[in-house]
């Protein structure tokens, strides 16, 4: 029961001893493809290979806290380690479709510069 007052208190505060480890990386600013530039567009892109390989470091850290807990870990801290894992998933994918939505904006803005 402690335990899970435990995990309660810390979900609602938004850490765990995981999320304290592992650092989450910033969203990059991604411009208006209808007034961006084309370098604008690529600084955003690289950016976001950026953000997206720190991403991949805080997934691989999630899992590393994760695999240390062992498999005896509570249901709760699993529950929540598979959230934050999810959800840092979604992001990514969320990123990467308004990235591709501003670059076809970009080029549907200047089309006629072709």
């Amino acid at each position: 029961m402690k335990m899970l007052r435990f995990l309660i208190l810390l979900v609602s505060s938004g850490t765990t001893a995981a999320a304290i480890a592992c650092e989450y990386p910033p969203l990059v600013n991604i411009p208006a493809g209808v007034d961006a530039t084309m370098g604008e567009l690529l600084t955003a892109q690289t950016g976001i290979r950026t953000y997206m390989e720190a991403m991949e470091t805080y997934l691989a850290c999630l899992d590393d806290e994760s695999s240390a807990a062992g498999a005896d870990a509570p249901t709760e801290y699993k529950l929540i380690m598979a959230s934050r894992h999810n959800a840092a998933i979604a992001e990514m994918e969320a990123v990467a479709e308004d990235f591709n939505i501003e670059v076809q904006s970009y080029r549907d803005a200047n089309s006629d510069n072709d």
